[in-house]
């Protein structure tokens, strides 16, 4: 018989970025898109954004992390992260809510792109306006 491990599944998202991100109990290996967090993310700032939680959590080098993250930029992509890291988090230990609910790694953030609209060239800027 083969020993089981409990995975959570979180799900994030920011703008056009959504991360699914698997935690499980472990070393505190992180991979994102099957690469080491390091090497996807080379900002320190988006590693932080993306640890974040876990270190709130004070649950450093306890989970193993698996993150797939599709669609927006970079920046959009660790915020899904940690949205997506924070909603596990409070899966497996709802003691856990107040915590990061107070630094606010459990609100999406809805802001979005405006479309475009017909007959201007942007989401609200006008053609040049010629009196004559």
């Amino acid at each position: 018989m083969s020993k089981q491990t409990k995975e959570i599944i979180g799900v994030g998202r920011r703008k056009t970025a959504v991360a699914s991100v698997w935690l499980r109990r472990g070393t505190g290996k992180v991979l994102v898109n099957q690469k080491d967090l390091k090497d996807y993310f080379h900002s320190e700032e988006q590693k932080n954004t993306v640890l974040s939680p876990i270190v709130k959590c004070s649950a450093e080098n306890q989970y193993d992390l698996v993150i797939r993250v599709t669609g927006g930029g970079l920046e959009a992509q660790a915020v899904a992260a940690r949205l997506g890291l924070s909603r596990a988090l409070v899966e497996e230990d709802e003691d856990r809510r107040p915590t990061l609910k107070a630094e606010g790694y459990l609100t999406r953030d809805p802001r979005k792109k405006e479309r475009k609209k017909y007959g201007q060239p942007g989401a609200r800027k006008r053609f040049q306006f010629s009196k004559r």
